[in-house]
């Protein structure tokens, strides 16, 4: 079992043991993501970098890949194969030699 299926694991017996898969449809999900990562922003907001509470960040990331998990078990999406897939779509669009040192949108490079 890899790291992010023991993880999913907790998460599911969590989830059942509090019988909140009825409220855990892909748009819910979603939503969640979308306000969770507001709340990682929150702690940012008007901050330095160092000023920001290491362990809420912690617990606000911790909440965003809570719900990317259960959201991409959902549609059966393996979430190491999709970043592994996306990293190599992303060499093709930013190619080093174009892209290196740059923070230039891959359309505009």
């Amino acid at each position: 079992m890899t790291q992010l299926e023991s993880l999913l694991a907790q998460l599911h017996a969590f989830r059942d043991e509090r019988d909140w898969q009825q409220f855990h449809n892909s748009k819910d999900l979603a939503l969640a993501i979308s306000i969770e990562a507001a709340e990682v922003n929150e702690l940012f907001l008007w901050k330095s970098a160092q000023d920001v509470d290491p362990v809420k960040l912690r617990h606000e990331l911790a909440d965003v890949m809570s719900y990317c998990l259960l959201l991409a078990d959902n549609h059966a999406i393996d979430l190491a194969q999709a970043i592994t897939e996306k990293i190599h779509l992303n060499a093709h669009k930013y190619p080093v030699e174009k892209a290196k040192g740059k923070a230039t949108k891959y359309t505009d490079l």
